[in-house]
């Protein structure tokens, strides 16, 4: 039997990824930010980029042994690992996740003013708690669309201004008496954060060239309102002192996401929990990042497959988008791999691959409540901190079944990682992940697991710092056997 040198789990080993997944989580506000952080993480483990716009020919761009990523919009990236005898037809070993997560995005005409109150008009994005959003410190993160001064290129920045910035404020209970009894808003008119005083002594801006009717000639014409109009000129100021750029004229567009300021951090009485925004899907994108990581050099030399992470943007709203894992992504990716190694173009071969290969779809679970333990399945309650949770649905919105609950079987119990069993109620609708999607684009076997939480889509949740580790431990498993495992299983 292969024996493995993967890093023993003990109880100070699982405190320490908690903690990494912490600071990960608290320098990953946006989707942009996360696959930021986790080409830093890649390259530091020799992992080297590949370009979508450019050739990748086997045996020069990407060779056995060889580490590589490669991503798209800077907000979705596939990782992988080629093993030493990988030939086209062989497995592969693919995780997926996805790097979104509910939040409000500020729209792209944001300035409001009521009641001299400076607000900003903000969009919902996906399913989320909103009254949850109500009465924190709201921060601003995303990446701003630049003028490069030496190029003249516009170019793509980061930026986070990590301070409280917004409120969404909660009506007093003087003036609404019924708010503890329901709490009710209009998420156009109501979910509508503050962000400052009017300062009456600036006087009213008209416009760039301060009257709005005059005619611009064609040196000042601008096919959209330049970004001065839309925006509050104080919020342009913050973002150009913190990506450092010359003037607000020097912004042409962005793309800005708020989030809690409050830090993510371990919690409860013996730091057994994580509380954070973004648990769901930042979990799944951590775990897999370092399971990858960390068993990409493990017996390469004998690997006959391929090793590989995918995290995705969009999920939150469908998948179907450029960057989603409803996109041609992964499908690209996977027939760039197959076919560069192949003696012409064998499409059999990757059809091949495909029927051989396993997909780990990881997104967090539904944890039992103590206060609504109701609304779980009396004989499937995941508890937090006990493990990876297998997510099964008879109507096929998790993918897993007997097959591939064998396997992760076979996988955990080498890797000495305990493992839960989820259903909905009959009575309870039931999410889905990009499990489904992915299995019918490609045809891959596939299984839906992920760690349990509470609180899911709200702009807080919990998760346990123990269950970081199992997982990371899982998937190092997984990447490291699954191309010795996957035959021993007939279906």
């Amino acid at each position: 039997m292969l024996k493995l040198h993967l890093r023993k789990m003990s109880s100070s080993s699982s405190q320490n990824y908690a903690q990494d997944f912490v600071n990960f989580l608290n320098a990953s506000p946006t989707p942009y930010h996360a696959v930021h952080n986790m080409k830093a993480h890649l390259l530091k483990y020799n992992f080297k980029e590949l370009k979508e716009t450019e050739a990748w020919e086997f045996g020069n761009q990407i060779q056995p042994k060889g580490k590589y990523f490669v991503t798209r919009n800077n907000s979705s990236i596939i990782a992988f690992v080629i093993g030493n005898k990988w030939t086209a037809g062989n497995p592969i070993a693919i995780t997926g996740a996805h790097t979104d997560s509910p939040v409000l995005r500020i729209k792209p005409i944001s300035n409001k003013v009521k009641e001299k109150f400076q607000q900003i008009g903000v969009e919902v994005y996906g399913g989320g708690i909103w009254h949850s959003w109500f009465d924190s410190d709201l921060s601003i993160a995303g990446r701003v669309m630049c003028k490069d001064e030496k190029s003249g290129k516009i170019v793509s920045r980061l930026v986070d201004l990590k301070k409280p910035l917004l409120k969404i404020p909660t009506l007093a209970i003087h003036l609404d008496r019924t708010v503890n009894e329901r709490f009710e808003f209009n998420k156009e008119a109501q979910l509508l954060p503050i962000a400052g005083l009017v300062n009456e002594s600036k006087g009213k801006k008209t416009g760039c060239c301060g009257n709005e009717d005059s005619e611009l000639s064609d040196t000042q014409f601008s096919s959209i309102k330049s970004i001065i109009e839309r925006h509050h000129e104080d919020l342009l100021e913050l973002i150009v002192k913190e990506v450092s750029l010359p003037s607000i004229n020097s912004i042409e567009d962005f793309e800005l996401i708020l989030y809690d300021n409050k830090p993510s951090c371990l919690g409860g009485l013996h730091q057994e929990f994580i509380f954070s925004g973004r648990l769901d899907n930042l979990t799944s994108c951590f775990t897999s990042m370092h399971g990858l990581s960390e068993a990409a050099d493990v017996d390469l030399e004998n690997e006959t497959g391929i090793r590989l992470m995918s995290c995705f943007d969009h999920e939150e709203i469908g998948s179907s988008t450029a960057q989603g894992a409803d996109s041609n992504f992964l499908p690209n990716i996977l027939e760039r791999l197959t076919l560069s190694n192949a003696e012409g173009y064998v499409k059999s071969l990757l059809l091949e691959s495909s029927a051989k290969s396993f997909f780990l779809s990881s997104d967090v679970a539904h944890g039992v409540h103590p206060n609504y333990a109701s609304k779980s399945e009396e004989d499937h309650k995941p508890e937090l901190g006990a493990g990876p949770v297998i997510k099964i649905n008879a109507n096929q919105r998790y993918m897993t079944n007997s097959p591939g609950l064998v396997l992760i079987k076979q996988i955990a119990d080498k890797a000495k990682v305990p493992l839960q069993l989820f259903v909905v109620k009959n009575d309870s609708p039931c999410g889905s992940t990009i499990g489904p999607i992915l299995a019918s684009k490609t045809g891959i076997r596939t299984l839906d697991l992920g760690n349990a939480i509470l609180s899911m889509h709200s702009i807080r949740e919990t998760g346990a710092a123990r269950d970081i580790a199992s997982q990371i431990g899982l998937f190092k498993q997984y990447f490291a056997t699954y191309s010795k495992t996957y035959d021993d299983i007939v279906v």
